[in-house]
């Protein structure tokens, strides 16, 4: 139903003839030129005011930038759908001859140049009709739907593709990332705003509209989120293992008390399970909050949207919630410096999903869910390139990119690795590429941005070998390893074939009539000598990442090939 009824309201946005997006505001992050690589936000402080009746918004943002080199003139990404009407520059109003917004991209010429390491106060006024989500969360934009019944305003926003700067002025890359929000949004009557952070207060004004204050630390660009419906909460207080409390809130749409109270109570057991196998929820002192939405999901820091009608899979618990709270430590704790490390976000966090089966139900549980993400995994392109990307770049295998796999090739690398050194080691791995440090504790560590080569260096460091060469076959490479035998009379040999025949030595294990034991491959091969007449399995746990005729067989079949 929610589903249906955002569709119903991006149909009636779509007749208003809304101008198309340009590519720049399209393309999130990619190369940065030097002058907008060197701007940090310190602040941004957005009064948006959300006006559903006709699917606009009107917003003034002040901005605190700080340089690192000098600037004439301040690039500031903004979709041209929401026209500039007025900007100060520290205090001070300019005239509109000094901004201009040819491609979604601002140009505010300053009124004085900036040296290195100055720091300037943008106010920018603007308004209008945004662009609107087609298809959320795969597409970006505002969802404007109602809700079911009594039709009234159910308002989200979705950015991880275009960017942030489809409804509010900022820095589209990883790195723009604002160091403190403050959000102000105005909503008509009788509706609430739940968003990121903490609430510090909520003021009524005389016609009945509501202004609602949130602060938030370290969002990332794309998960600054405006929520808007006649909402109801759920909350609760959580104290964690680590000795630390911080509020459970859920906000969902009237009618639906009991589901929500179902999902409600996932909440204390799966963030439970993160903070045993990861380690601290990194936004305890703000909250873990979660906001019904009339799309699938997004990971907004301390708001994440959930659209998934409360549906659950044969593993017990709803997906979707806990892939979306799996991202407070992938993807918002720990960002990808650049959208070409993305599987750092998916890649782990799909692969919570079977962990958490793991720890729920034990092995079985998760040897299927690890079986189903193996027929997703397409091998179109390598899942890293090496190169500075686009979200797009990355996520559309039709522009290239690796698509899906960095869900689920991402999560079957890491079950290879874990299975290559061990728990201990792939978690201390873990914690070290998401807190920056081993021992994660409440106050002692903070978001920061990590990197496909630091994470090599990370697993080389705990594991005590050099693994570049697993990283080479498994991210660097499209195509998959694949494991070539051979019996001869009692003779059983082994060879890994890899994508430009790389250097493979992965171990693998075999099970000798039921006797499991696990071959070392120096030099991507090994000869066994094993009874003539002896049933031998390989790698009869699953535990390697490889190339199967059986699944290329499913997976032509599927395409109808």
């Amino acid at each position: 139903m929610a589903a249906m009824a955002a569709m119903t309201g991006t149909a009636q946005a779509q007749k208003r003839g809304e101008p198309a997006i340009t590519p720049t505001t399209q393309a999130s992050g990619g190369v940065i030129a030097p002058e907008r690589a060197a701007l940090r936000l310190e602040h941004a402080d957005l009064a948006i005011e959300v006006l559903p009746a006709s699917f606009t918004l009107q917003g003034r943002a002040t901005l605190t930038l700080r340089t690192s080199a000098p600037q004439a003139v301040l690039q500031i990404d903004l979709d041209k759908n929401l026209p500039v009407s007025a900007i100060r520059i520290d205090g001070k109003a300019i005239k509109a001859n000094q901004w201009r917004n040819p491609d979604g991209r601002l140009f505010i010429t300053l009124p004085r140049p900036l040296k290195a390491g100055d720091k300037v106060i943008a106010e920018i006024s603007y308004g209008g009709t945004p662009h609107v989500a087609v298809r959320a969360p795969w597409d970006d934009g505002l969802v404007w739907a109602t809700t079911p019944g009594e039709k009234r305003p159910w308002v989200a926003t979705t950015a991880e593709g275009y960017g942030c700067d489809l409804f509010w002025p900022c820095l589209d890359f990883p790195q723009g990332e604002p160091e403190l929000v403050d959000l102000h949004i105005t909503v008509p009557a009788g509706l609430k705003a739940p968003s990121n952070g903490k609430l510090l207060r909520v003021q009524t004004l005389d016609d009945g509209r509501t202004i609602w204050h949130w602060r938030a630390k370290s969002p990332n660009p794309y998960d600054v989120a405006l929520n808007i419906a006649p909402y109801q909460e759920l909350s609760a207080d959580y104290k964690s293992r680590f000795g630390n409390s911080f509020p459970l809130q859920y906000w969902y749409l009237p009618g639906r008390e009991e589901k929500a109270k179902g999902l409600f109570a996932e909440f204390a057991p799966t963030v439970d399970f993160y903070e045993s196998m990861i380690g601290p929820f990194p936004w305890g002192d703000e909250k873990l909050g979660v906001v019904e939405t009339p799309h699938l999901g997004m990971e907004h820091q301390t708001i994440n949207a959930y659209g998934n009608n409360y549906r659950k899979t044969p593993s017990g618990y709803d997906e979707i919630f806990q892939h979306e709270l799996g991202h407070e430590w992938f993807g918002n704790q720990l960002t990808a410096a650049n959208w070409d490390d993305y599987w750092l976000h998916e890649g782990y966090t799909q692969y919570m999903q079977p962990l958490y089966g793991q720890w729920r139900e034990g092995d079985a549980r998760y040897a299927a869910m690890m079986d189903q993400f193996r027929l997703a995994i397409m091998n179109k392109a390598p899942i890293v390139s090496g190169k500075i990307r686009t979200e797009e770049e990355v996520y559309e295998d039709e522009k290239g990119g690796p698509g899906q796999d960095i869900y689920y090739k991402g999560a079957w690398v890491l079950h290879t690795l874990r299975y290559l050194i061990g728990d201990e080691k792939f978690f201390e791995a873990t914690r070290r590429i998401v807190y920056g440090r081993p021992d994660p504790k409440p106050g002692n560590f903070k978001p920061r941005f990590g990197t496909t080569p630091e994470y090599i260096g990370i697993v080389r460091e705990v594991a005590g070998e050099d693994l570049r060469w697993f990283f080479d076959v498994y991210l660097y490479s499209a195509g998959l390893p694949q494991l070539i035998s051979t019996r001869t009379g009692n003779q059983l040999m082994l060879r890994w074939k890899t994508p430009g025949d790389r250097p493979f030595p992965l171990p693998v294990d075999l099970a000798i009539d039921g006797a499991l034991q696990r071959v070392p491959m120096p030099g991507g091969t090994a000869t066994l000598t094993v009874p003539a007449g002896a049933h031998v399995v390989l790698d009869p746990n699953a535990h390697v990442l490889r190339q199967s005729d059986a699944v290329d067989a499913v997976q032509r079949a599927g395409r109808g090939r």
